[in-house]
């Protein structure tokens, strides 16, 4: 039996990097992945729908070019192009995640792996199966998508995010139900290629764990993209009839239905939490998730759960930070825990969006005294000659000028966010923001604007 100090069942984004981190610390560390290095986020999504949405974006920069005096044609679209080179990017960083496992010494045992005990994982290869010990045991099995009566996955006509990544030829109607983040980019990469697109969800926005504002800016450019929206509507479901798929829905009281092509079924996600052995052992898991206490760790203890298949928020950034913590948990030293509140979202249409803390609705809920400052792109020098005015930046702050939560819509909104983020992380108060120097043109001097426009002070508001 081979033994090792730490075994990873996983090699996704929170995986991998739990295990190089181990490895940092002198352990000796196995990672057991079925499929590819990378998981879910390399393979079938954070990557290759961002090449997507980039070939996307593309086609919206072209329309739009002549504008700046340069007169071309769009002569054709052909998302099989797209799909491969999305494939091909992510093959790519696939092949480096493997260079790190060399480099760090890394077993990596390609398999399925199932707790045995508590210091023991059965592994299931192409040639047998094996029993390894380890004295900690890191589960990063991630999340696959959920269904719902009436909203069933048949992988045909009816499909979820990893069967949507891999159409070459696409339809001409597409319906998608849900409109989080994975519906919202899917809607815009389709929509850009031609396809008919009609987003279907029950609450109210586009986007509905963002801030209003935000979601409304997003609804704004869709419906300026031709992208239909049945928003606030009740008791959704979708039938595959064979030849279409038909989406029934109340709205008002009243039934309404659709007929399409295809339709993507994005309503959530849940942890991977079957197969893998934990009743084997008795760790605790509620609601699709496995629970944790701040260091990541379960109720066994020397067995920790990382990212996706440890609960919400279900973010890759989120899963490789929790790997650290986990690692350097194991390894005897004292990180520190993360404050979710910290955690920045992001959703990489077009524009973008991304947000740190609160909502306004989630202050006015907690009776919590703010301020608002915001500022619009539109008024914005380098935005309005780059041609790429949309959006805005909203923060909220405290009454003793704390940052209580960010929000931006914008052409690179996950690329600003890192700043709000890094204040809000080291407790900054308002002062510190537009005491420092932005750079001119850019975007970013907005976010100083916007702090200084919570307090009547903005020079450009």
């Amino acid at each position: 039996m081979r033994k090792f100090d730490l075994i990873v069942l996983g090699a996704g984004p929170g995986g991998y990097v739990a295990a190089i981190r181990a490895s940092q610390l002198g352990k000796k560390v196995a990672i057991i992945e079925r499929d590819k290095l990378g998981g879910v986020c390399l393979n079938r999504g954070c990557i290759p729908t961002k090449a997507l949405l980039k070939a996307a974006h593309s086609v919206h920069e072209i329309k739009s070019l002549k504008t700046l005096g340069i007169n071309v044609e769009l002569k054709s679209l052909d998302a099989a192009v797209a799909v491969t080179r999305a494939f091909q990017i992510s093959d790519r960083v696939g092949k480096g995640v493997a260079f790190l496992m060399k480099k760090n010494g890394i077993e990596v045992i390609v398999g399925d792996g199932k707790l045995k005990s508590k210091r023991e994982v059965e592994v299931t290869t192409a040639s047998g199966q094996e029993i390894v010990e380890a004295d900690n045991i890191i589960i990063a099995t991630g999340a696959s998508y959920k269904t719902f009566p009436g909203l069933i996955h048949d992988g045909e006509r009816l499909i979820g995010a990893w069967e949507a990544i891999k159409m070459e030829i696409l339809p001409k109607s597409m319906a998608i139900v849900g409109a989080g983040a994975i519906g919202v980019e899917f809607a815009y990469f389709w929509n850009a290629f031609g396809v008919e697109v009609h987003i279907f969800e029950v609450q109210n926005h586009l986007l509905p764990l963002e801030d209003e504002e935000s979601s409304l800016e997003i609804e704004k450019s869709y419906k300026k993209y031709g992208i239909k929206l049945s928003l606030g509507i009740k008791n959704v479901t979708a039938q595959n009839t064979g030849e279409q798929i038909v989406i029934s829905c109340e709205r008002d009281g009243v039934a309404e239905e659709y007929k399409f092509e295809k339709g993507l079924i994005a309503v959530g996600m849940s942890g991977n939490v079957a197969g893998i052995g934990l009743e084997n052992v008795g760790v605790g898991y509620a609601n699709g998730f496995i629970k944790v206490d701040e260091f990541c760790q379960t109720n066994i203890p020397g067995i920790y759960a990382i990212g996706d298949v440890s609960g919400p928020p279900l973010l890759a950034h989120v899963a490789s930070h929790e790997g650290i913590i986990a690692a350097e948990h194991l390894a005897g030293l004292h990180p520190h825990p993360i404050n979710k509140s910290n955690v920045a979202g992001c959703t990489y249409s077009q524009p973008q969006v991304a947000s740190v803390g609160m909502t306004e609705k989630q202050l006015k809920e907690k009776n919590i005294e703010y301020k608002v400052g915001k500022m619009p792109f539109r008024s914005n020098g380098k935005a309005l000659a780059s041609n790429e005015n949309e959006g805005q930046i909203k923060v909220l702050l405290g009454k003793e000028g704390q940052l209580l939560g960010a929000h931006i819509v914008g052409n690179i909104a996950t690329e600003m966010i890192h700043e709000l983020v890094l204040f809000k992380q080291m407790e900054g108060v308002e002062e510190e923001i537009y005491n420092t120097i932005h750079p001119h043109p850019t975007l970013g001097e907005w976010i100083a604007e916007a702090v200084m426009a919570a307090n009547n002070r903005a020079i450009h508001g």
